[in-house]
């Protein structure tokens, strides 16, 4: 009898034990193949630097490739839910995706910190942070820095989907405050192989400046096509086309191109006194060191912010529940949302209760491509 007692007693303390030592799963979903893999990749190759363990649990990251589907997303987002209980979820790269996601995250409960600048109906966020900029905090900077530049007109070529929509709302509110008027407003979709017809009818129009609202390697395109039709004013892109890729394919074509961008891609030319520098230099140090020099890249970043986020909450939640728990998946949420100023290498992060958008109007950094390089625009 006593044998078994003591048999018992020594299986609820292994039992113990091993709840307490839990791993915390995290679910990444990211575009590694179609359009958006040249966001996508970068992030994994950053990743792949991420700590095994954080305030001594085990971190197990679980990578599945979304192809630049929504509908992909999706079911990787069951998947990582209902299979493998994750605790967080991080993604996608890809708006689409990461908006088609957020009603499933949602549902299950979970955590989920988007690597995209997804929009989700009014008080249907609850669950969902997103890692880059909101497209309001970078259409300020961009606005402010063509008003500085004489622009009345502008025109607009961008995506079909939530990306180009949520971009031409942001410019729309900035550039009805400054007294510019978009003139023109032409889509397109990210499958397209040509993009002439918007381009004949944005450059028609003649505006002082055109802005291109696409990502990564689609980023080019629509702007060598509006240069081919001999347009001379200014060329804006977003911060989804700060990589290497825009400068890679757009060639001299992209030449003094003005880009909008986190703080981290121009890390060395950041003044001291700007709160993100240092972060944003062991950013670029350590992820240019294991993949090249140059590589650095505004997704990659986003991956090395989300190592923040994570170092910061977990030892929260820990204090409140054991991972694998939805305790300790509404400790999460919690403490995300009451993480307060945090700095990242793509700017000083503020999320609360009413704004899981976070950052401020001062992130946005203006560059501009010259020598097919990106540099701090003057």
């Amino acid at each position: 009898m006593k044998i078994a007692r003591s048999l018992i007693a020594a299986a609820v303390a292994l039992s113990a034990a091993t709840a307490a030592l839990a791993d915390i799963n995290v679910g990444v979903v990211l575009s590694l193949t179609g359009p958006g893999s040249g966001l996508g990749i970068p992030m994994q190759k950053q990743l792949q630097m991420f700590p095994k363990e954080i305030a001594g649990q085990k971190i197990n990251l679980i990578v599945l490739d979304d192809a630049s589907d929504p509908g992909k997303g999706v079911s990787n987002t069951r998947r990582l839910i209902t299979e493998d209980k994750v605790d967080v979820i991080l993604g996608s790269t890809l708006t689409p995706v990461a908006a088609a996601m957020a009603p499933v995250a949602a549902e299950g409960k979970t955590l989920q910190i988007a690597a995209s600048p997804v929009g989700v109906p009014p008080g249907q966020d609850e669950w969902l942070f997103r890692l880059p900029q909101g497209n309001d905090v970078m259409a300020h900077a961009m606005v402010n820095h063509m008003k500085k530049q004489n622009v009345k007109t502008i025109g607009f070529i961008g995506y079909t989907d939530a990306y180009g929509e949520l971009w031409l709302k942001a410019l729309e509110a900035e550039t009805a405050k400054n007294g510019m008027k978009i003139v023109v407003a032409e889509r397109f979709a990210r499958t397209d192989t040509s993009v002439t017809p918007q381009a004949l009818k944005v450059t028609a129009a003649n505006p002082d400046a055109i802005v291109v609202v696409a990502t990564g390697s689609g980023a080019a395109m629509p702007e060598k096509a509006i240069v081919e039709r001999g347009y001379k004013g200014k060329i804006y892109q977003t911060h989804a086309a700060a990589t290497p890729d825009l400068v890679r394919i757009g060639g001299k074509d992209v030449e003094g191109t003005f880009v909008v961008s986190g703080p981290a891609i121009v890390a060395e030319q950041l003044p001291d006194s700007h709160p993100s520098k240092k972060a944003s230099i062991d950013f670029v140090t350590k992820y240019e060191k294991a993949n090249g020099a140059g590589s650095r890249n505004q997704f990659a970043g986003h991956s090395y912010d989300f190592e923040i986020v994570m170092e910061k909450i977990v030892p929260v939640a820990l204090k409140k529940a054991k991972p694998g728990t939805q305790e300790f998946r509404n400790a999460l949420r919690d403490a995300t949302e009451n993480m307060g100023r945090t700095i990242f290498s793509h700017g000083v992060m503020n999320w609360t209760k009413d704004n899981h958008w976070g950052y401020t109007n001062e992130t946005g950094v203006m560059l501009v491509v010259k020598d097919g390089k990106f540099v701090v625009a003057p």
